[in-house]
């Protein structure tokens, strides 16, 4: 049976969790019990994912988005306050890996989506914070927009919204950048090395603007269900490395 210590120094090890500028306070942000049986993983830090993990009898809950971002907490009250009484109360301990998880090049969320995509000659980008966290390539063949957020949809129980320029012609999508979550922002980025289409979580009023002005389509398939991915592929790594049980709580918010 591993420590705590011994899961997060991996973790660590393998994420280099304080190397990059991120908001996120990335690492281990709550600490609970010393020994780890179980491992839960979740998209977000909450208290439904709290109270899962503990129905779990997880002892440390793994997920994207954390607690604890910038300086921190200035008071535990409310919401704040009956999220720590449920994760002191069932001794779980909070590990978050946000940034370092978008971009990690083998289980990272954008690599999982690329590597789900068989994309080729794949090339990190996008600079986010220092840190280029997404991924672009070329598909095996192209594909109409139609075809692959039906393709998209399937592998990620999502329903993927497609932007595209108005009057734009129908060419199918060969070069693709994926950033996931809330990664829109990347519309320029793919017009400037020339692709076809951007596979991203959700789009904002003004980046369809962007986007349609690039000539870029965008493909959204929602920002909780493009980063279940990364913490996905950390669940059966976990498993296999420290032989725990391991459990993927899955709570959509529909964005």
């Amino acid at each position: 049976m591993p420590t705590l210590t011994q899961v997060c120094q991996f973790l660590d090890d393998l994420f280099k969790p304080l190397a990059c500028h991120d908001h996120s306070n990335n690492g281990l942000q709550v600490e609970g019990r010393s020994d780890v049986r179980t491992i839960a993983f979740a998209v977000d830090a909450c208290l439904l994912s709290f109270q899962q993990a503990a129905q779990a009898n997880a002892d440390l809950l793994v997920v994207h988005h954390g607690l604890s971002w910038g300086h921190g907490f200035q008071r535990l009250t409310d919401r704040n306050a009956r999220r720590f009484r449920q994760l002191f109360a069932s001794g779980l301990s909070l590990y978050a890996c946000h940034l370092p998880l978008d971009a990690h090049p083998q289980y990272g969320n954008n690599a999982v989506l690329a590597d789900m995509l068989n994309l080729q000659d794949r090339k990190p980008f996008f600079n986010y914070d220092g840190l280029d966290i997404g991924f672009y390539g070329n598909l095996p063949k192209p594909l109409t927009a139609e075809d692959l957020a039906v393709f998209l949809n399937e592998k990620l129980h999502t329903n993927t919204t497609i932007v595209k320029a108005p009057g734009a012609p129908e060419n199918p999508v060969a070069r693709l950048g994926i950033v996931s979550g809330g990664g829109a922002e990347a519309v320029d980025d793919c017009a400037k090395l020339g692709l076809d289409a951007l596979l991203t979580g959700e789009i904002g009023h003004q980046d369809i603007h962007s986007a349609w002005e690039n000539q870029v389509t965008v493909l959204a398939s929602g920002h909780y269900a493009t980063e279940t991915t990364g913490v996905s592929a950390l669940k059966k790594l976990l498993a296999e490395k420290f032989s725990v049980e391991t459990v993927f709580l899955d709570i959509p918010t529909g964005f």
